[in-house]
């Protein structure tokens, strides 16, 4: 029962990560953040993995569930820094997330609750053609407070992820240790004792 309950329980928050997980992705693909896409998807790969071992009962699939989850959670540990610009961290740099491919920021930069994007024009001079200059006001919710929301849900679903792997490790280690101790006396080749007879046939003449 114990088994059932911790395996059901993870395999819960196998699903709830991957529904937060592909609902991110796709705003990260509006956004092209090409950093948090490439997390992303081996994000939502190791959970797959780690589903399918707590289906099958294969710890090793869940060991590495466990230990991504680790990194998972520092990876979003640092998105909160950088979106709240901790140190010397700033949201506005191009090199972390887009891989200074593009100028684009956070899809809910411009479509955050209750925005209001205007046009600027004419541009500043120092403004890329192939770019619009907007202003951007009435904001409900600031686009880094969704960023960190976001990351703040990926990090309490990891650490009840990783306590309920750990306990399914060791229940599945525990059901395994079980099962090679029943069957130890067919490994041996027990038999039983076995009656003999001591009786002889003796012809019968008529």
């Amino acid at each position: 029962m114990g088994c059932c309950s911790g395996r059901c329980t993870l395999a819960f928050i196998c699903g709830m990560q991957l529904i937060s997980i592909l609902e991110r992705q796709i705003f990260d693909f509006l956004g092209y953040q090409w950093a948090p896409i490439l997390t992303n998807f081996i994000h939502i790969i190791t959970v797959i993995l780690g589903l399918f071992g707590t289906i099958q009962f294969r710890p090793r699939y869940v060991t590495g569930y466990a230990v991504w989850l680790v990194l998972w959670v520092a990876w979003n540990v640092f998105i909160i820094c950088f979106y709240l610009e901790v140190g010397d961290l700033s949201k506005d740099t191009d090199l972390i997330m887009t891989f200074n491919i593009s100028m684009h920021r956070s899809w809910w930069m411009e479509n955050g609750p209750g925005c209001r994007v205007t046009p600027v024009t004419p541009p500043p001079s120092w403004a890329p053609e192939d770019h619009r200059y907007i202003s951007i006001a009435g904001c409900l919710l600031e686009y880094q407070y969704v960023e960190v929301a976001h990351s703040s849900l990926q990090i309490i679903l990891a650490l009840a992820g990783f306590i309920y792997a750990c306990y399914v490790v060791k229940l599945i280690s525990e059901e395994e240790d079980s099962f090679d101790f029943i069957g130890g006396f067919d490994s041996y080749g027990y038999q039983g004792p076995q009656k003999t007879s001591h009786l002889q046939l003796q012809p019968m003449y008529m």
